[in-house]
């Protein structure tokens, strides 16, 4: 679904009107999801945080102003929320940052493999891969330079590549 599609739909969510929100999820659930696991690593977190982040639409559709970037404004609430986890992980002593996670039982390959890069790199791949984002969209979004974000995703590549290659050894 392309950029306009899914700010009108935003729009009506605003409004109220539930058959856009289902549009609205159904369209982006999947890239929202692969976000949340970016950060976290693990199923049931994204999961949580994924649910939390369309509560929060709902609740707060009204604040999106029209005719900006509705996928931005939702990855945005994802990643503050995907970012207050890893806080209370912290706070409770959970987090291992140097611990990939296991591949998820449905086959997750690239989840797994997203374990390997930095908190950059792996939003950059995920925006670029799971939502067709152009790098010179991913800077704008990120606030870094075009040219950084196309040798970051370019980086990205080269350690997914090796990691993949370690694993299948």
């Amino acid at each position: 679904m392309d950029a306009k599609e899914l700010d009108a739909l935003l729009a009506r969510v605003a409004e109220g009107d539930n058959g856009a929100f289902g549009k609205f999820y159904e369209a982006t659930a999947k890239g929202v999801f692969s976000f949340a696991y970016s950060y976290l690593g693990n199923r049931e977190d994204a999961e949580d945080v994924m649910q939390n982040a369309y509560l929060a639409v709902k609740r707060r559709a009204y604040t999106y102003k029209k005719g900006t970037n509705a996928r931005a404004w939702l990855l945005q609430i994802v990643k503050n929320l995907a970012i207050d986890e890893l806080r209370k992980r912290r706070r409770r002593g959970e987090l291992n940052e140097n611990m990939p996670a296991p591949p998820a039982a449905d086959g997750a390959a690239l989840s797994y493999l997203l374990a390997c890069l930095s908190e950059t790199e792996r939003e950059i791949v995920v925006l670029h891969v799971y939502w067709g984002y152009k790098h010179r969209e991913i800077a704008k979004f990120l606030g870094m330079p075009a040219g950084t974000v196309s040798w970051k995703y370019a980086a990205a590549l080269k350690k997914l590549e090796k990691f993949g290659k370690e694993e299948e050894a």
